[in-house]
């Protein structure tokens, strides 16, 4: 990868209220967009896959926002499927995955949805034996929740319906996969797990106690799931002023930060892995292998439109 580009443009903001994409979202979002075309053109860069995700999908005028974001930048967003966006996350970051044998868990807490993906490692790309995708993500849990009180009572009870309503969405997975725990058995004992997420690299970034986010000191990280609970919960209990000054959390993330860490502890409910492997590479690098590994051949039928991605999502 010689160029990367992320902002955090909040695309679903309000799209749980009125199942639109709001007028202010879509300006950041093409804002950003902006910034992303100018560097494809520096780069002379002629073919291009660039994908939306949850936002899109749900908002009764995804598809004029994205005919907007072609008018104006140039830019042609694909609108993917949940399973497709499960399938591409799994594929840039199951090299992450520690070594063992069985099935291993793969999520990506996203702004819109949480995707969770079951996979069989032992070959060159994993087996995806089960999957499901909730719509619930950062944005969307937060906005459902709706204001909080600022007083310890009004903040713990906000948090556990939170945990209660993703909970609820990944039930029936959780009823499928629980069985398969006992075959999954990873290299450093129990079972494995992996996220890819801001939720998940901000926690990591706070376990390491880092002073400002450092993509090389996260991406490939393994930590104990507990530290990550502990972590969720501190979190869950401070007021919004003590996490806008935390490191690596700012005013940008304060508010979104509490409802991924409610998804993160119901998914170490679901799959209780003593350690969480952190990857700071997702659907982006999953275009990116999968393009290499099929070429980039504009009339071949179904294919992508070329080796340099952009992803468009609720955060």
């Amino acid at each position: 990868m010689i160029d990367a580009f992320s902002r955090v443009v909040r695309l679903g903001e309000g799209l749980a209220q009125t199942g639109r994409l709001s007028d202010a979202a879509m300006d950041r979002a093409l804002a950003a967009l902006h910034v992303c075309a100018d560097k494809l053109r520096k780069r002379n860069v002629h073919l291009a896959r660039s994908v939306a995700t949850e936002a899109c999908r749900r908002a009764s005028n995804g598809q004029a926002f994205i005919d907007r974001v072609l008018a104006e930048t140039g830019i042609h967003l694909n609108i993917i499927t949940a399973q497709e966006e499960a399938r591409l996350a799994v594929l840039g970051c199951h090299i992450l995955l520690e070594q063992g044998s069985g099935p291993a868990m793969i999520f990506d807490i996203g702004g819109g949805s949480t995707e969770m993906v079951l996979v069989e490692t032992g070959e060159t790309v994993p087996r995806i034996l089960d999957w499901q995708s909730v719509p619930w993500g950062v944005v969307s849990l937060t906005e459902s929740i709706g204001p909080i009180a600022d007083d310890p009572a009004a903040r713990a009870a906000a948090y556990a319906e939170m945990r209660r309503r993703v909970d609820e969405g990944f039930a029936e997975f959780a009823q499928r996969v629980t069985p398969l725990r006992g075959s999954a058995t990873g290299d450093g004992g129990g079972i494995r797990l992996l996220g890819t997420s801001g939720t998940v690299t901000t926690l990591a970034s706070l376990h390491l106690a880092l002073p400002q986010y450092d993509r090389r000191a996260v991406d490939g990280l393994v930590v104990p799931a507990e530290a990550m609970r502990d972590i969720s919960r501190r979190l869950s209990a401070m007021s919004p002023a003590e996490r806008v000054a935390l490191p690596c959390i700012g005013r940008e993330r304060s508010d979104l930060v509490v409802a991924g860490c409610a998804i993160l502890e119901s998914i170490l409910d679901i799959w209780p892995a003593r350690r969480l492997g952190i990857a700071d590479r997702g659907i982006r690098e999953g275009i990116l292998r999968s393009l290499m590994s099929i070429g980039a051949d504009p009339r071949a039928p179904r294919r992508p439109q070329g080796p340099t991605t952009n992803r468009t999502e609720a955060a």
